[in-house]
């Protein structure tokens, strides 16, 4: 006979280790830049972009996104 406060249990313990498991994933590919598209990395490559690039999100959704261009250069550093 099976108890349902057990399996509500180790439902949630096991929703509890999904989770955890996804966010240490998360972790590491923000702690290994791995978090840009193979796309999106070989445009900035040939662009040769140097800037900085922000995601805002909330709820696993992006809500906004953008770049400031030149953010590291140097002043009169303007080689293209």
């Amino acid at each position: 006979m099976s108890n349902g406060n057990s399996d509500r249990n180790q439902t949630s313990q096991d929703n509890n280790s999904g989770a955890e498991r996804e966010f240490c994933e998360f972790r590491r590919k923000v702690r290994n830049s791995e978090l840009l598209s193979a796309a999106i990395e070989k445009i900035l490559r040939s662009l040769k972009y140097t800037g900085k690039l922000s995601v805002i999100v909330q709820n696993g959704e992006v809500l906004k996104s953008g770049y400031e261009e030149g953010y590291f250069r140097h002043h009169g550093d303007l080689s293209y």
